[in-house]
This record gives structure tokens, sequence and C-alpha cells, in this order.
């Protein structure tokens, strides 16, 4: 059963101001609770029964037992997605440690994945506590996610997108998160939910000059949505995530 009012979680990061700006300003849905956590907590709600629809990182999808896929819509990315990235002081055939931002499970596997099997390094992977990776600045090599990376970028000489690599690696799109829900949609709660989405993501423009005041410091905000944010959850992004998901020890189709 879904909770009245409905509850959804987003990310809240810049790449998803989008689908929040359409959930809150298109009027397609009403009666609804809007949760923003880091990815790490969205697949938490999703898995303890808090929420009815989430943005799921990818990398939590083998952790939940019951999910629907349930929108066109995805946080994925096509080439350099400048907001999930390996940072370091050594290049990379040098790299002995790595410290793991603790917003993201996807980003940890996905570096994991790229370090065994592209790069072919095996650094030391130290974990960072919550809200730790925004101020850790002297460390060898760190992965960090989301808006900080903005800010933590001067500090590390050498620059690893991981959407980047995974292309490379794969020839394939990278999917970051999708938007999942525990139980089967009805009609009336999928189409409103669906047409809300697709408004954000046909308003980025408007999105963006209506967060004006919470934006990171990105320098060109609409142009990293419009092009190194990639929305439509399509064909080869579900072959991407199926080939990740496979890597995980998870193959179930997407």
């Amino acid at each position: 059963m879904f909770m009245n009012p409905l509850r959804i979680t987003a990310v809240s990061y810049l790449n998803t101001f989008p689908f929040v700006y359409g959930i809150q300003q298109s009027g397609f849905l009403k009666n609804f609770r809007l949760d923003l956590e880091i990815p790490s907590l969205c697949a938490e709600n999703l898995k303890n029964e808090t929420t009815d629809i989430s943005l799921v990182p990818a990398g939590a999808i083998p952790e939940l037992k019951q999910y629907h896929f349930i929108s066109g819509y995805c946080i994925g990315a096509v080439g350099p997605v400048q907001t999930v990235l390996l940072l370091s002081r050594v290049p990379l055939e040098k790299i002995t440690q790595v410290h793991l931002d603790f917003d993201s499970r996807t980003s940890v596997r996905l570096v994991k994945l790229l370090a065994a099997n592209y790069w072919g390094i095996s650094p030391v992977w130290k974990n960072l506590a919550a809200g730790e990776a925004s101020h850790t600045f002297s460390v060898e090599s760190m992965v960090a996610i989301g808006d900080k990376t903005f800010s933590l970028r001067p500090y590390f000489p050498y620059i690893y997108d991981l959407a980047e690599e995974w292309v490379r690696f794969t020839d394939l799109p990278f999917v970051f998160a999708v938007w999942l829900s525990r139980e089967k949609l009805p009609d009336n709660i999928l189409n409103p939910f669906c047409r809300a989405l697709t408004y954000g993501v046909d308003h980025k423009r408007e999105c963006i000059e209506f967060f004006r005041e919470k934006l990171p410091p990105c320098g060109d905000c609409l142009e990293y949505l419009e092009k190194n944010i990639s929305y439509p959850f399509d064909e080869r992004k579900r072959q991407g995530l199926k080939l990740f998901l496979s890597y995980l020890g998870n193959s179930r189709d997407t």
C-alpha cells in the first residue's frame, strides 16, 4: 500500500534539481512529500520502507529485495559527468591508496571495478566518514561525488572522471541512479509522476533560475545539466546498467 501523502525520496545534488523542480512546480503531482538525501540514504529509505518512490543509486540495487523500475528517466552520463571523480596527487599508475566518499556506494563500486578490470591497479581502500570528503584535501587520492567536487578539484592535479573511464572501458553509458518503487505503481500515480519528471527535464533553464540561491560553484550550471548529465533511461543505458550490475553479481533484467 502507498502512503497518503505519497512519499518520494530524491538526491540532494544539482544533477537532480530538474526532477525536484518538476515534482514541486509542474502541478502534475498532488499530495506528496519529497525528501532530499545523499544517494546512500535514498536506497536505505526504500529498503526500510520509509519511502514509496526513490531515486536509487545503481550500486545499491543488489541490496533491494523488491523493486520496480518506474520511469523513463535516470541520472546517467554518456561521457564525462564532472561530479563523480577520482582525485589524485599522483598519476593513476602510481596510486597506492584511495579514500572513499561516504555518500555513494555506486562510485565506490565503480572505482573498484575500474581499478581491477581496466586500470590494473590494486590500491588500499580507506572509507571516509559521513561529511568528511567535503574537507579532505591532503590525502594521496580520493573518490568524491556530487556538488562538493566543484570545490575539491583545485586541490588535486590529477582528475579521473569515472563516467568517462567507464565509457572508455565498455563503450556504454553509465547509469548512476534510477527511479524505483517498492510496489508497482497504479496509473493514477505513475502517469502524473512521469509527467512531472518530463516537465522538469524539459525546463532546465527555469529550474536553474528557481534554485539560483542553492547552486554550487559549478560555473555554468545549465551547461552541466545539459551536457554532462543524460536523463533518458534509454536502451543503451539499460545495457550499461545491466553490465554494471553483472559485475556486481546481479544480472537481474532491467
